[in-house]
């Protein structure tokens, strides 16, 4: 697999959710989220993706929330900065902005709602890569109404500032084909918590994961014990997290992970709308699983 550039290295990377508190970025939550999150062996931080609400923060609010993981960590782990939007010159301007502030690299999502054409992706991952920050490519078609061909991947793969793909259509198929034909010029990484120990099987080097906002070390015991060779331990470890995986997805993401997070006592439970709080059902069914982990 082609190695991640600089500081980057293989293993979990936690998509951080963001606090937010009477409407706004709850600083003090995040930064404690951060430490907390580090001293549990967490590979790395994604500030700004999905799970962070990116989509529903301003462009002032993105970029305080980067500057915030970035200064609390302190060079302790990478951080791969969330930059993507379906507008490449943002894009492009957003991504510049985290490579002069210090971010490792960018997760870069297929624009949304526009639905591009291949060559329009290509088009488009090309000029963002032209800021000279390695990129994560962000295959989520669920959200994006838009997938990465196999042609379009092996054709950005060629290109040395893109380093790796967050690979979140949950086809064993699909990353099977990227891990065969991009082994050379590409890193794997799994998008969906479910896949990260099948993945790591067929050449995955990694996962940018929703569950390990809630608990992080046995993720990373689980990536260390593959490593090692250890597959029971790794098969052991995944079936034990596997019910908490399903309920963290019970509702859209990331309403049940920021849910359980604030359960935890770590967050307020506060959403930005048009994202809201989980039916009574479903909460029942996250308090369940938290409580088997002893985690609430």
């Amino acid at each position: 697999m082609k190695p991640f550039k600089g500081s980057l290295t293989p293993g979990v990377y936690t998509a951080l959710i963001t606090p937010i508190k009477k409407n706004k970025v709850d600083e003090t939550a995040l930064r404690n989220f951060i430490d907390w999150q580090i001293e549990e062996g967490i590979c790395g931080l994604v500030p700004c993706g999905t799970t962070g609400e990116s989509a529903t923060l301003s462009k002032e609010e993105r970029k305080q929330v980067i500057q915030i993981t970035l200064d609390q960590v302190k060079g302790r782990v990478p951080v791969i900065a969330g930059t993507g939007s379906n507008n490449t010159q943002d894009t492009v301007e957003f991504t510049q902005w985290a490579k002069e502030a210090g971010a490792q690299a960018a997760l870069v999502v297929t624009p949304y709602y526009n639905k591009p054409t291949q060559k329009g992706l290509i088009k488009h991952y090309e000029a963002i890569s032209k800021v000279g920050l390695p990129l994560v490519l962000y295959n989520v078609p669920g959200r994006t109404a838009v997938s990465l061909s196999l042609e379009t991947i092996q054709t950005l793969s060629k290109n040395e500032n893109i380093v790796a793909i967050k690979e979140a259509t949950a086809s064993m198929d699909f990353a099977s084909q990227i891990a065969n034909t991009t082994r050379d010029t590409l890193t794997l990484l799994s998008g969906d918590d479910f896949t990260f120990l099948p993945l790591l099987s067929i050449g995955g080097q990694g996962v940018i994961s929703v569950l390990s906002n809630v608990i992080p070390k046995p993720f990373v015991e689980l990536y260390t014990a593959f490593k090692n060779g250890n597959l029971k331990l790794a098969q052991q470890i995944h079936q034990k997290l596997y019910p908490l995986m399903q309920a963290l997805f019970i509702e859209t993401n990331p309403i049940p992970v920021k849910t359980a997070v604030s359960l935890m006592k770590k967050c307020d439970l506060e959403f930005r709308l048009p994202l809201c709080e989980m039916e009574p059902k479903n909460l029942e069914v996250l308090k369940e699983t938290l409580q088997i982990l002893e985690l609430i």
